[in-house]
C-alpha cells in the first residue's frame, strides 16, 4: 500500500524544491519519485509530498543537505556548443561534454534546457533553476527554436510545403512553423527553420522524411534569445537583465511590463520582417 503524500501547509512540493535546488528538471525529479528513489524522513516519497529545510531527504543514497533546500539565486547562462560535444555530465567513452566547459558552482548545479546531439552546434541555455528549465522545455509553452540548416538533395517547393504542413514521424506528427531559404546553391542549400518542440533529432528527421539529408545543423535562437557573433564557439556568458526578463516573460514567470506612453503627435514605426519561403502563419 502506498504512503499518502504529506500535506503539511508551510512546505513546498518535493519535486519543485528539488528541481529548484538543481537536482534536475521537474519531470526528471518526478520520474525519480515515482520510481521510489527519493525518501523523506525515512519513508518513500510520493508525488505531492511537501517538505521544508528541516526535513531529511535522500535521493538514492545521497543525502540532500538542508542548505540545498533553501531558495537559491537563479543563474542563467548561454553557451555556444561546438560539434563533437555531448550534452551529458559523464560519458563512459571519455568524449568531451558541455558541462566540462561551464563555470563551477557551489551549492547547485547546471541544468541543460533541452539537448543538442553530438553533431549539432549552437545556442544552449543552462540554469540552476529546475522549475524554470521545466517551463522552457514544456511543449505547452510553445517556445520557438530556430535552426540554421544545410540540406543536401533536391529541395523542391512541394517538399517545403510538405514540411510546414506536417509529416508523420515514428513518434508522432511534426512540422516546421517557418522555412526561410538563406543561401547556397545546387544540391547544398541553407535554410532557417523554426520548430516549437525539442524532440530527439526532430529537425534532422523531418528533412529525412522528405528524402533530404542534413549535413550541417546549428541552433541560432531559443525563444527571445539569439546566438550573436560575440559569443565564440565553446564560450559562455550570463544573460543580461533584459535578456533574463524576456526569457521569464516567454514562460509566463514574469508579469508583462506596462506599455510605454507615446508622445502626442508621434507615430510608431512598423517592425521589419524577413521574407519567408514558406510559412503556415
Amino acid at each position: 500500500m502506498k504512503n499518502k503524500p504529506q500535506q503539511r501547509g508551510p512546505g513546498e512540493r518535493l519535486q519543485k524544491v528539488l528541481a529548484n535546488a538543481g537536482f534536475g528538471s521537474r519531470r526528471e525529479i518526478e520520474r525519480q519519485i515515482e520510481a521510489g528513489e527519493v525518501s523523506v524522513n525515512g519513508r518513500t516519497a510520493q508525488l505531492g509530498d511537501r517538505v521544508t529545510p528541516e526535513d531529511t531527504i535522500y535521493i538514492g543514497r545521497t543525502k540532500v543537505g538542508a542548505w540545498r533546500l533553501k531558495k537559491q539565486e537563479t543563474q542563467v547562462i548561454v553557451y555556444n556548443k561546438p560539434e563533437g560535444e555531448l550534452v551529458t555530465r559523464d560519458d563512459p567513452a571519455g568524449r568531451p561534454t558541455v558541462f566540462s566547459r561551464l563555470p563551477k558552482l557551489v551549492g547547485s548545479r547546471w541544468i541543460a534546457v533541452g539537448r543538442l546531439d553530438i553533431n549539432t552546434s549552437g545556442l544552449m541555455i543552462f540554469t540552476t533553476d529546475g522549475e524554470l528549465a521545466n517551463k522552457l522545455m514544456h511543449p505547452s509553452q510553445q517556445i520557438e527554436r530556430e535552426y540554421a540548416v544545410r540540406v543536401h538533395g533536391d529541395v523542391t517547393n512541394e517538399k517545403l510545403e510538405q514540411l510546414v504542413n506536417g509529416v508523420n514521424l515514428e513518434d508522432g506528427f511534426a512540422r516546421f512553423e517557418d522555412i526561410v531559404e538563406s543561401g547556397g546553391e545546387g544540391r547544398n542549400r541553407w535554410f532557417h527553420v523554426v520548430i516549437m518542440e525539442g524532440r530527439n533529432r526532430e529537425v534532422r528527421r523531418l528533412w529525412e522524411a522528405v528524402d533530404l539529408k542534413v549535413n550541417r545543423l546549428k541552433r541560432v535562437r531559443f525563444g527571445p534569445l539569439f546566438l550573436d557573433s560575440s559569443l565564440a564557439i565553446g564560450r559562455h556568458r550570463p544573460l543580461t537583465a533584459e535578456e533574463l526578463q524576456e526569457l521569464l516573460l516567454a514562460t509566463g514567470a514574469a508579469p508583462e511590463p506596462a506599455p510605454k506612453k507615446r508622445r502626442p503627435g508621434r507615430k510608431g514605426k512598423p517592425r521589419s520582417t524577413r521574407n519567408k519561403t514558406t510559412s503556415r502563419r
